[in-house]
C-alpha cells in the first residue's frame, strides 16, 4: 500500500487521498468553511480494504494537517464523527 497521503483542493471543496493497490482510492471529502475550518462530510475505504485502519489513518491525517495549518474540523461524516468520539486527544481541531 502506498503510504502518502495526498491532499487535494479545488474552490472551497477538497480530498484527502490514499492509493490503494490495484488502483483503487480511500478517500475522506470536505468543504472548506474558511480558512481555518473544513467540514469532512464522506469518507470512502474500498471493502477490499476495510477493517485495516485505512479509514481512521485517514482522519488521523487530517487532524495532523489541521494542527499544522491551525485549523478546526467539522465531522459531519458519521465514520469521522465516531472517530473524534474514540479519539478525546483530538478535541483540540474538533468545531464546536
Amino acid at each position: 500500500m502506498e503510504t502518502e497521503i495526498r491532499n487535494i483542493e479545488d474552490n472551497g471543496r477538497g480530498r484527502y487521498v490514499l492509493a490503494m493497490p490495484g488502483g483503487e482510492e480511500a478517500y475522506l471529502t470536505y468543504v472548506r468553511g474558511g480558512p481555518d475550518h473544513i467540514s469532512i462530510d464522506y469518507s470512502f475505504v474500498p471493502p477490499s480494504a476495510r477493517g485495516k485502519g485505512v479509514g481512521a489513518r485517514l482522519v488521523a491525517h487530517a487532524v495532523e494537517h489541521a494542527r499544522v495549518k491551525g485549523a478546526r474540523i467539522t465531522p459531519v461524516c458519521g465514520y469521522v464523527a465516531a472517530e473524534f468520539r474514540r479519539h478525546k486527544e483530538w478535541t483540540d481541531v474538533l468545531a464546536i
